[in-house]
């Protein structure tokens, strides 16, 4: 039997959509959205009209049958602090959801447009591995500061689908073996997975671990209150400075790493520094998930868009090849950890987690 499903990923400026026949990709499509429209909405869930318009040409063009959708599935936003699994729907996460509870994320459409699509097409809707899984023991959570206690917060949908498909590689389940699994995008999540559960993680977005092509990562707490008091920034600006407008694009003007390897080969000293330094803060970062794991761990697998360039794996590399051996699976394979978990609900090998 073939299980048929519609995969939906909305990011900042675009909404990813994929009609997949068991885990194949038979049709697929970027829509890409004005960010001056986009700007409009404080809330991103009230984008949902807006992106319904070029969602609903799209299914309409593939021209599907009646029961041709079996599943409809979501990208997860930041919610409160999950197991890791598939998530049924529910009034309340999309309460949380509408409301901003958690978070203001382009991914709070994730589940508002599946749930949407679910009904009119009277077919399950769920979303899987969103990026406040958290399997962190109690130890991983203390500071030093009583007021506030580390966040896991990270890519767990691609990094659990790239070891999932390591694990089965060598004849294993992913909660079968542990990996140090670092996701290197926008953001970079080094991750220490054990069976699978994110037990220990940087948090990518605002906190701590290496920076990043557009992320400031840890940086000197003195020097981060001075800044704060500073009376240069507001709240809001510090907050953009440190996890839009920092690492890269702050020393070089630019976050595309293949424009930063460009200025390298032109002889750029400055460039190959900063190049060099964000390898190297990523590698400390894999010591740290190795450390987590007590260096009982597959391997290293490095994924994400950044994975693609060889100088930065290489580098990499350089420090870590000696905790163990160093996998490298280029690019992000979000669409299909989506489709996947949804065939695992419709197959009946993953029960769907209440919210």
């Amino acid at each position: 039997m073939a299980y048929y499903l519609l995969v939906i990923n909305p990011g900042s400026t675009s909404t990813k959509m994929a009609f997949f026949v068991d885990d194949s990709i038979v049709a697929e499509k970027v829509v890409r959205h004005d960010g001056s429209e986009l700007a409009k909405f404080d809330n991103v869930a009230d984008q949902f009209e807006y992106r319904m318009q070029g969602i609903d040409e799209w299914i309409d063009s593939l021209d599907l049958s009646e029961g041709q959708i079996n599943a409809v599935v979501g990208r997860g936003a930041p919610l409160r602090p999950l197991e890791g699994g598939s998530y049924e729907i529910t009034e309340t996460l999309l309460d949380d959801l509408r409301t901003m509870k958690w978070s203001n994320h382009a991914s709070n459409l994730g589940g508002i447009i599946a749930h949407h699509l679910g009904e009119k097409y009277s077919v399950p809707s769920l979303i899987s591995d969103p990026i406040t899984v958290d399997n962190f023991t109690d130890i991983a959570r203390l500071t030093g500061l009583p007021e506030y206690e580390r966040k896991c917060r990270v890519h767990a949908l691609n990094i659990k689908e790239v070891c999932r498909r390591e694990a089965v590689k060598i004849g294993k389940k992913l909660d079968e073996v542990n990996y140090v699994a670092v996701h290197m995008g926008g953001g970079v999540s080094v991750a220490a997975l054990n069976g699978g559960r994110v037990v220990d993680v940087n948090d990518a977005l605002l906190g701590m671990g290496p920076f990043s092509p557009d992320r400031c990562g840890a940086v000197p707490i003195g020097g981060l209150v001075k800044l704060c008091y500073s009376g240069k920034y507001s709240e809001k600006e510090m907050t953009n400075k440190l996890s839009k407008t920092s690492g890269l694009v702050a020393y070089l003007g630019t976050s595309d790493l293949r424009e930063v390897e460009k200025m390298i080969d032109s002889g750029d000293e400055k460039a190959e520094l900063c190049f060099n330094a964000m390898a190297y803060q990523i590698a400390k970062e894999i010591g740290s998930a190795a450390i987590a794991l007590s260096g009982e761990f597959e391997a290293i697998v490095l994924t994400g868009g950044m994975a693609k360039s060889h100088r930065l794996t290489d580098e990499i590399k350089k420090y870590t090849e000696f905790l163990g051996k160093v996998i490298v699976v280029p690019g992000e394979y979000e669409m299909e950890a989506l489709a996947a978990a949804g065939i695992r609900f419709l197959k009946d090998e993953e029960e769907l987690k209440k919210y």
